[in-house]
């Protein structure tokens, strides 16, 4: 189990301080990004025809005063996929913050507690629910990972994320020792230098930000040739 020395709040990542001291001179390759899973051709669909083509898939924003953040959720997460949608659609990220910035690891955000006066619950807040883990290996901490944080093992031993925390990995090394302990769902496809802006503010207690990083979060639903076209991505 990862953890640290000293006792920590409900969704935060568990990691010694050791790990979270990462190189930061590698880059992820172009395949790293290509972990979307293509689905079966539609029928009226053409022997040779690509289903980009004539499927669609939802682009979600988050909008912050330090710039857009755009993401891309894998379909071998569905369930993970479906939760985060569902919480941009309906107004439950709206209002949220990053509550946790560690430079050269992550920022993590979503905490519905964070929309409230009192900055000492940010970190303990969910939507009365957890998300069942979906590993998949093709899924990894690399630079720009969106993933879902969770509670620790000793009270979550199936590694269920929460309902609503997720985090963005700040490291172009990645950070692989995260791998098949927290579920990865997406990955940002525009604004990763908006997420190295956000993880280098002023901070105090628990690595809070000083000032509010407040954000909006949408979803644009495009054609997937023309998501690739638009942000030079590739499905498989």
């Amino acid at each position: 189990m990862l953890s640290t020395a000293t006792p920590i709040r409900h969704f935060k990542l568990w990691a010694s301080a050791a790990l979270l001291t990462l190189a930061m001179s590698a880059t992820p390759t172009d395949a790293e990004a290509q972990f979307f899973i293509k689905k079966p051709l539609p029928q009226h669909v053409a022997p040779g025809q690509e289903a980009k083509e004539f499927k669609e898939d939802d682009v979600v924003t988050i909008k912050t005063t330090l710039g857009d953040i755009v993401l891309l959720l894998s379909d071998r997460t569905p369930v993970h996929k479906a939760n985060f949608i569902k919480l941009a659609k309906d107004g439950t990220y709206t209002g949220t913050t990053f509550h946790r910035i560690i430079q050269g690891f992550m920022i993590q955000g979503g905490d519905v507690n964070s929309k409230d006066a009192d900055p000492s619950n940010d970190g303990a807040g969910n939507v009365g629910y957890t998300v069942p883990a979906e590993f998949d290996d093709s899924l990894t901490h690399v630079m720009g990972a969106v993933a879902a944080a969770r509670m620790g093992d000793q009270v979550n031993p199936t590694k269920a994320s929460s309902g609503c925390q997720f985090y963005i990995v700040d490291n172009p090394n990645g950070a692989h020792f995260l791998n098949r302990n927290y579920t990865v769902f997406g990955k940002v496809i525009k604004g990763i230098e908006v997420v190295q802006q956000i993880a280098t503010q002023p901070k105090g207690p628990n690595d809070r930000p000083l000032t509010n990083i407040v954000m909006t979060v949408e979803v644009k639903t495009m054609r997937r040739s023309r998501i690739e076209d638009e942000f030079k991505i590739k499905y498989n």
